[in-house]
């Protein structure tokens, strides 16, 4: 009798844990793109590098059932050759029935602004050159979630992050770096990078699964973003 019972409390332990699984928004995330003047940082790959910073930081959520890239990056890279005529209408590939993805996140870098302050104090020894600055970084991305049903846009917001403080210049490159993004991993841009991304991610948890009070912090985000847009703004 005690068997059986553990067993059927197993069996329904799993149960739940598929269910609860299956509930999870079936998500994958497009290349990054970037329409920024000025962006320094940006070359050959960031775009995909950006997308897998997403992607973890959506899987560590464990609220999101996460499509890899290597199976949304084909089928993206197939669409993007129906859009430019090169594939017969009609034959291209379906991006929901191909990845299992429901939602598809499309971000572009829309803003990045870098502002550099020498503070004084710097000075040389032995061929490395190093000076007190201010240094601040601040980054927008547009944001869309696309239902690749329906192919409505399901959420959108424009989400932003700073960063900046006191540091120091260090003139002389030792190189050893891996990746185009790695040179900025502590910088004040690449604090702003991963601050966005956080928020992406956060945002996204509270649209699309929280649903809750959360959305009023969110939106107060949104209000001082515009208003300070609006200010901005000068007509004759």
């Amino acid at each position: 009798m005690k068997k059986t019972t553990a067993s059927a409390l197993v069996c329904l332990t799993l149960l739940v844990a598929q269910a609860a699984f299956a509930k999870k928004p079936v998500i994958g995330v497009a290349e990054f793109d970037n329409t920024a003047t000025g962006t320094y940082w940006w070359g050959h790959g960031v775009g995909w590098e950006l997308t897998g910073m997403l992607t973890n930081e959506l899987a560590n959520t464990k609220k999101f059932s996460v499509v890899e890239r290597a199976k949304l990056e084909p089928v993206l890279r197939e669409q993007n050759l129906a859009k430019a005529g090169r594939i017969a209408k009609g034959t291209g590939a379906k991006l929901g029935r191909l990845t299992g993805a429901k939602y598809l996140v499309l971000a572009t870098v829309s803003s990045f602004e870098r502002n550099t302050q020498n503070t004084g104090g710097g000075f040389s020894f032995k061929g490395i050159s190093i000076g007190g600055k201010k240094d601040q970084a601040y980054i927008a991305v547009d944001l869309r979630v696309v239902n690749t049903t329906s192919g409505v846009i399901d959420f959108a917001r424009t989400v932003e992050a700073r960063s900046g403080g006191l540091g120091f210049n260090l003139g002389l490159f030792r190189g050893g770096f891996g990746g185009r993004l790695a040179n900025e991993k502590k910088t004040p841009a690449g604090k702003a990078i991963r601050a966005v991304i956080v928020e992406i991610s956060d945002y996204l948890v509270c649209a699309m699964i929280d649903q809750d009070g959360c959305m009023k912090e969110f939106d107060a985000k949104e209000d001082k973003r515009k208003s300070s847009l609006n200010d901005k703004i000068k007509l004759d």
